[in-house]
């Protein structure tokens, strides 16, 4: 089963300062029907202003993920950490028992586009954690690359759950297969671009498809595409 959401039908939370898509229920957006995809809670595609940001706030039993896609945010968090992250890099944060970060355009002027993704945990009350790391598009090119994973995968952060994060740049006229067990969940987020799934749909940037049943994906671009895909249990 192929079940396409195209960009336009998330709901959009406008706020001035930041203007937010929420793919799941979220905030102010509820819909009984749509809490989650497998162990996937909260997938935002988020636009912070210039200047603007989230300020200190708590997370618990929660396993989150930013991806920044152009810009530059500023992380702090009650662990110590405290930096930068740039276009291109993945943060990685266990909130287990417990933790306050704040999040903010780190630029006075410029936007900053990034994506907020949330996972139930297989585990309650562990110790809170953070890993952050830069993956270069050279390295995610007509492949798919491993950014976060609940196995040990070189180079992936670690996350508390049985899912494994895949970013690419796919070129024009390339094409990638995946392959997994079909009682397995695949979640598909265009980033830039254009994607053909197995022929039979095309996706364009902010398009999502929640895919079940299926033991082969395959992935094509006429005109190049970047991507994200979810391996979930």
């Amino acid at each position: 089963m192929i079940q396409i959401i195209p960009s336009e039908q998330r709901y959009k939370a406008e706020h001035g300062w930041l203007t937010s898509y929420h793919s799941f229920s979220f905030a102010d957006y509820y819909d009984p029907d749509n809490l989650q995809f497998g162990s996937l809670r909260v997938f935002n595609d988020d636009i912070i202003q210039g200047g603007q940001g989230f300020g200190m706030h708590p997370h618990a039993n929660m396993e989150i993920m930013t991806y920044v896609i152009d810009g530059t945010l500023e992380h702090q968090d009650s662990l110590g950490n405290k930096g930068l992250i740039e276009a291109g890099e993945v943060q990685r944060m266990t909130a287990g028992t417990g933790i306050y970060h704040s999040e903010y355009n780190h630029s006075p002027e410029k936007p900053v586009h990034l994506l907020q993704i949330w996972f139930i945990p297989n585990q309650k009350d562990l110790s809170p954690s953070w890993e952050q790391r830069k993956f270069s598009r050279e390295q995610q090119l007509n492949q798919l690359l491993p950014v976060v994973s609940g196995r040990s995968l070189e180079h992936a952060l670690t996350i508390h759950q049985d899912v494994t994060v895949y970013l690419s740049h796919l070129q024009a006229g390339k094409e990638l297969v995946h392959r997994q067990q079909e009682h397995r969940r695949m979640y598909l987020f265009v980033i830039e671009g254009k994607v053909a799934l197995n022929e039979t749909h095309t996706l364009s940037a902010g398009d999502t498809a929640r895919i079940s049943g299926l033991s082969e994906l395959h992935l094509a671009t006429h005109r190049g595409g970047e991507f994200m895909l979810m391996d979930l249990a």
